[in-house]
């Protein structure tokens, strides 16, 4: 035996049928034709809609034989459909196609065999999007090869592989590793084994990790998670004389677990090492030997040290808005009375079972803002994002992401649209920014377009985009910046040296609107622009949301990947506040007050408050005890 044979990464070990992966992408019936309410001229076969007129004929042709052959309506739904039609529908008749005889290739045969011999990536990746994930057969999801999984060790819970063991959660696996059942020789080989096994699972546990399962996917870990998963190894590492940088350590911690992360971060400091936090959680404020407050404002407002020093300096320190709220003198006023929940207007979502969820129904009450809390690991996001958000996107939008495992969600059909206001990138190219992605500037353009200069010069509202050919700078192509390529290093973004960064040709930016030209607006500050364009009703309620949720400091072009995760929901938060919304809607919200100071916690409370008082129902994930 060698250690290769116990590591899915090594093809030595790694399960043949899933490649060490344990699970297997395969055509689910379910995304393939999501309505089944629909029947098969109605468009039910969601993956043959939308694939070129010559396929789509060919397809129609298909759906025709198999109806005729079938003896089925083009309009009888899908789901009223005997099992050996749906077999026949989904994987086509048996055999080879012979001559005069009935032949069906059905959907899943057809979309395989497409798979393999197209050469589009466009194609695959549709393809791909009806796929669904299922554990393997073979190995169960335990990713080796059998001869690894028949090799145990003696545990006080019995004798384990090793995938099972790698199943228990770091705090379980201590436990079971602190008593070995190894006698004679075995014992004094796996010493030293053990002694490290035990540091570095003492160490995941000390930054409040325990709940983790040891086999857990990196890509399902939060930013927070993965964080402190980085500073666990740090910790093991003994190092002394380091300058360690944590950016927000705290994120996605329940308080319990805060003070925790605060010992593991004192006992780096105590052993000679320098410790420099960036973070707004007054737990960590409040332990640090030493404070520094950069502000006063945001933005263009910000970039001053308003104060430094101690935590008791800081709090005297009249110009500190964080020292404010520190010593009480400001403070998260809670709600003068709370909204009645009615008992009747209520989402239920029954029998949730997915990862740890132990068989639960929760109610959800619509108009009304809920928070949902509890302690890192709980189940909070799987029951919010994974069982209520996917079933209710499934149920309204067609959504392809399966929900977790649950008996049903109740009560979908008095919200008609959902939106999950998640802190990803507004758009991954500097080609977006606020303006763009609140719609505002559309507006903009339509108003340059109407100005004296641009109707004596033909110029409709297309010439003051940057996306398109004709009144943008060609030279970096409307963005401003130039990539440079850098072997073997990240590529630089330089100042475009043909327009210095305004984006447009010198002859769209003679045309002016106000004594402005179009790149002028887009470099103004949210708070200059509410005032400038006060006249003009629509741009101006999208800008005085952006001002409302504490944005008044971006630039309207300022690009969207210059932004943080808590700037883009905010902005995404905005949006919805000036767009008027028609129907019920549910907003679901997952920590919000990441990177977020005391004041802009007090802000978004107040922009949450105002879309539940339009009759909306927010469902928020937090720790954040002013949240709560």
């Amino acid at each position: 035996l060698e250690p290769r044979l116990f590591s899915f990464n090594s093809p030595f070990g790694a399960c043949r049928t899933c490649d060490g992966l344990g699970v297997m992408d395969e055509l689910d019936p379910e995304l393939l034709v999501p309505d089944q309410s629909l029947g098969l001229g109605e468009g039910a076969i969601e993956a043959w809609r939308k694939s070129g007129r010559r396929l789509n004929n060919w397809y129609g042709r298909q759906i025709r034989k198999f109806c005729d052959e079938m003896g089925i309506e083009k309009t009888k739904p899908v789901k009223k459909f005997t099992r050996k039609q749906r077999d026949v529908l989904f994987n086509g008749t048996p055999g080879q196609k012979k001559r005069g005889a009935f032949h069906f290739e059905g959907i899943i045969p057809n979309l395989v065999r497409r798979l393999k011999k197209t050469e589009s990536e466009l194609v695959r990746e549709r393809i791909r999007s009806f796929m669904s994930s299922s554990i393997c057969p073979d190995c169960n999801g335990a990713r080796l090869r059998p001869e690894a999984l028949h090799v145990m060790i003696p545990t006080s819970d019995g004798p384990m592989n090793i995938a099972q063991l790698t199943s228990m959660t770091i705090g379980n696996a201590a436990a079971l590793l602190s008593d070995p059942r190894l006698e004679g020789g075995a014992a004094k080989i796996a010493e030293p084994i053990l002694r490290e096994l035990q540091s570095r699972l003492g160490f995941l546990e000390s930054v409040g990790l325990e709940y983790l399962s040891l086999d857990r996917a990196a890509n399902t870990l939060s930013g927070g998670e993965a964080q402190r998963i980085r500073l666990a190894t740090q910790v093991g590492s003994g190092l002394v004389g380091v300058c360690y940088v944590l950016d927000e350590p705290t994120i996605g911690l329940h308080q319990r677990d805060n003070e925790r992360l605060i010992r593991t971060l004192r006992n780096l400091s105590a052993i000679g090492n320098t410790v420099l936090v960036v973070e707004h959680d007054e737990g960590v404020i409040r332990a640090a030997d030493h404070v520094v407050d950069i502000g006063p404002g945001p933005g263009v407002h910000g970039g001053r040290v308003v104060s430094e020093g101690t935590v008791e300096e800081l709090e005297q320190d009249e110009n500190s808005l964080t020292g404010a709220y520190l010593s009480g003198r400001r403070t998260i006023e809670l709600p003068g009375e709370r909204r009645t929940v009615d008992s009747s207007r209520i989402i239920t979502v029954k029998g949730a079972r997915a990862n740890n969820l132990d068989d639960i129904d929760v109610d959800f009450p619509l108009n009304a803002l809920t928070c949902v809390t509890g302690v890192s690991g709980s189940g909070k996001s799987t029951l919010v994002n994974q069982v209520l958000l996917r079933s209710a996107m499934r149920s309204l939008h067609k959504g392809r992401d399966l929900p977790g495992d649950h008996e049903g969600v109740e009560g979908l059909d008095a919200i008609d649209r959902v939106v999950a206001v998640d802190q990803s990138p507004i758009g991954r190219t500097p080609r977006s920014n606020p303006a763009t992605y609140t719609g505002i500037f559309d507006g903009i353009r339509k108003l340059f377009a109407t100005t004296r200069e641009a109707k004596i010069r033909a110029y409709a509202p297309g010439r003051f985009s940057f996306n398109v050919k004709g009144g943008r700078c060609e030279s970096c192509q409307g963005q401003g910046v130039q990539r440079i390529e850098m072997h073997f290093l990240p590529d630089v973004f330089v100042t475009c040296d043909e327009c210095q960064g305004c984006r447009y040709n010198p002859e769209t930016l003679q045309v002016l609107w106000r004594h402005k030209s179009i790149s002028d607006v887009l470099q103004m500050t949210v708070e200059d622009a509410v005032d400038f364009f006060e006249a003009h009703a629509g741009i101006h309620r999208m800008l005085s949301c952006l001002r409302d949720v504490g944005l008044g400091y971006l630039q309207l072009g300022q690009p969207s990947t210059t932004l943080s995760g808590g700037e883009a929901q905010r902005i995404k938060l905005a949006r919805e506040l000036g767009t008027r919304q028609q129907g019920t809607v549910l907003y679901v919200l997952d920590e919000p007050t990441t990177g977020l100071h005391f004041a802009d916690v007090e802000k978004l409370l107040q922009v949450l408050d105002r879309l539940v008082d339009r009759g909306h129902m927010l469902v928020v994930i937090e720790h954040n005890m002013d949240v709560i």
